[in-house]
């Protein structure tokens, strides 16, 4: 088999036995704790005091970089998470920026694919919105800065409801 001291490596989707295939289940969820531990990549900038949080990756976390300076110029304290990879997603280090901020933009260059991750990760501590472009338009600072401007109204009007 050419395997000679090691296991052989089959590939099949098809594993007859209850037995078998719940040994390589649980061997795949190891592999992804394992992965997930060690493989999550992010970047951070401006948010030890940030109030609202803008999360974007790729070119529209670039966009971001600079809609976070002309907030924070405006008064607003704003800051941005930009995951680098997106699996296994940074949902730990998400949901302990939202215990400290009043709310979060999504800003994406689609429909929300990955707002839902990062409504997943929040659980509701903080308001989720969305600004997004599709069809190959890049968000610009123009269109997000108002967008970051309604979310800081709208966090400090309101009164915190604890969250159970």
């Amino acid at each position: 088999t050419g395997a000679k001291g090691r296991e052989p490596n089959v590939i099949t989707s098809l594993y007859l036995g209850a037995a078998n295939l719940e040994k390589l289940n649980l061997r795949l969820q190891e592999k992804l704790a394992r992965i997930e531990a060690n493989e999550v990549r992010y970047k951070e900038y401006r948010t030890e005091d940030a109030e609202l949080l803008l999360v974007g990756f790729g070119t529209a976390g670039r966009v971001c970089l600079s809609v976070v300076q002309e907030a924070r110029d405006r008064g607003i304290k704003a800051g941005l998470f930009r995951p680098v990879t997106l699996w296994p997603f940074p949902m730990q280090r998400i949901a302990e920026l939202a215990e400290r901020v009043r709310g979060i933009l999504v800003v994406e260059m689609n429909a929300g694919q990955m707002l839902h991750d990062v409504r997943e990760a929040v659980e509701g501590r903080a308001p989720v919105r969305f600004y997004g472009r599709v069809g190959g338009f890049i968000p610009l600072p123009d269109e997000i800065l108002p967008e970051v401007e309604k979310l800081d109204a709208e966090t400090r009007s309101k009164v915190a409801v604890p969250a159970y």
